[in-house]
């Protein structure tokens, strides 16, 4: 069984981006679509320990009489195969309940708020909450529709990062696209870090995988993201906590995004891999 994409649908031209984008992902790793078309701007995403409101801006409902023909076509002339999801239950009459069993969904920077507050440095609460409790990874897309050409991999060390790095090497695989590693090194030495790759069995991936592992020993973060690949899809842990620090939803987060347009794969503290 093909892994799977879910992407709600935004019938204006920033959501056009955004599923250009989610159509680009399911062609370059191999993955099905599920569209959603929202009738209202609630539903619930039901998790293992958490049940998440979604409230959408009006904007979601724009000209539902073309939603499914624009969406359909974006979706035929990227050559995927696709499917619109028709929620099966409803906690109330508007209020429908959409499953969670995907291995990735598709979200702007934000899916809470008007088009006109998203922007770089910020990402919707709704997200977090999405990304704190899913077992799949988010995709957060650029504003506009960018093929990406490489695999970069934030990697501090912790629990979530190693995920990240895994995630990283089986989409690199599946893509046959160039994998390099970026590490911000905060009081740690290049040994401690590849102490935790050791650690985990991945030596020699690393070894023969990587195209190449940057070490910032100097510098802000600010200033080292100039050196990642401005055609990179940027895959990267939240909320994790280990031998050393990750990149958090927080400062850090809120810093690659105000210097990164590039599309993020934010793998959650709850990601479970795929084999």
């Amino acid at each position: 069984m093909e892994p799977k994409l879910f992407h709600i649908f935004r019938n204006t031209p920033l959501g056009r981006e955004t599923l250009l984008q989610s159509v680009y992902f399911c062609k370059t790793v191999g993955a099905d679509m599920e569209i959603y078309l929202p009738e209202h701007t609630k539903f619930l995403m039901y998790f293992e320990n958490d049940v998440v409101q979604i409230d959408l801006d009006p904007s979601y409902l724009t000209a539902p009489e073309t939603a499914r023909d624009h969406a359909g076509a974006l979706a035929e002339a990227g050559k995927i195969r696709y499917d619109f999801l028709a929620p099966k239950h409803f906690t109330a009459s508007t209020l429908p309940d959409i499953p969670t069993h995907f291995d990735f969904m598709c979200c702007p920077r934000s899916i809470s708020d008007l088009s006109s507050k998203i922007g770089l440095g910020y990402i919707g609460p709704r997200v977090r909450r999405i990304v704190q409790s899913a077992r799949f990874p988010v995709l957060l897309t650029s504003s506009v529709f960018k093929p990406w050409k490489s695999i970069a991999v934030f990697f501090g060390g912790s629990t979530n990062a190693v995920k990240s790095l895994k995630l990283g090497f089986r989409l690199a695989r599946i893509t046959g696209m160039p994998l390099k590693i970026y590490t911000q090194m905060e009081n740690y030495s290049r040994a401690d870090y590849e102490k935790v790759i050791a650690d985990h069995g991945l030596e020699k991936a690393v070894a023969d995988e990587v195209a190449e592992w940057r070490l910032f020993g100097t510098g802000d973060l600010e200033a080292n993201l100039y050196e990642v690949d401005h055609d990179a899809l940027v895959i990267l842990g939240a909320f994790g906590h280990g031998v050393v620090r990750d990149v958090l939803f927080g400062s850090k987060m809120e810093k690659i995004q105000s210097a990164m347009p590039n599309n993020l794969l934010i793998v959650g503290p709850k990601y479970a891999a795929i084999h």
